[in-house]
């Protein structure tokens, strides 16, 4: 299991029921991210983990049969660039790869009405499922939200390093209040390596993930 972020690299290896075999290893985003210096990166990443049968990648992007089509927060090379097929060459093992929300959603929805994943590291994660069903490519980060910023600008890395850990608090409470009449979700879960500074009392349906 690979998690490319716009920070760091991260892999495990895991067995059929998703718990780890191996501890985290973990390196720095290449700058600059091209999709050159990120796969070099990644096999020597990988190297240490020993036997895997197969690879599932978490890409911080909109992926379309393999490819990706965009990665804001890494390189505009990422663009219709054959992640799966170029990663399955230089690990020799059938890939998969997927938006990261997406990925870390199958761990922690229960299949049961709308459950959304927002992840808030370097940008912000989106994942919508509907009966365990996955709703690809939700680029909700992107879209407006107020006084002509993003969701990703309002509460990604480069606003919590401007405005502060406590203002930054209630952004985020901000976007759950308007996520909540628009998707109507049953449940909504928070990852991503900002959700343990969140300390707003979070609504009924909202909890933050492992």
């Amino acid at each position: 299991a690979v998690d490319i972020g716009g920070t760091g690299l991260k892999a495990t290896v895991l067995d059929e029921k998703g718990k780890p075999l191996h501890e985290r290893v973990r390196v720095e985003t290449p700058s600059p991210a091209t999709p050159a210096a990120v796969l070099a990166a990644l096999v020597k990443l990988v190297a240490p983990l020993g036997h895997f049968d197969r690879v599932s990648v978490g890409f911080p992007g909109v992926v379309v049969h393999g490819e990706t089509l965009s990665a804001p927060n890494l390189h505009e090379r990422w663009r219709n660039f054959p992640l799966a097929k170029e990663l399955e060459k230089r690990l020799k093992r059938p890939t998969r790869v997927l938006n990261d929300a997406g990925v870390q959603g199958y761990g922690v929805i229960k299949g049961k009405g709308t459950e959304m994943v927002l992840t808030l590291g370097t940008g912000m994660g989106c994942a919508i499922y509907v009966e365990g069903r996955y709703v690809p490519n939700v680029e909700l980060a992107h879209h407006p939200l107020r006084k002509g910023k993003t969701y990703e600008e309002f509460i990604g890395q480069k606003a919590l390093k401007k405005v502060g850990k406590k203002r930054w608090n209630r952004r985020v409470e901000r976007v759950l209040e308007q996520i909540q009449p628009i998707f109507n979700p049953t449940h909504v879960y928070l990852g991503g390596g900002n959700a343990k500074k969140l300390t707003i009392d979070l609504p009924k349906n909202v909890t933050v993930t492992d």
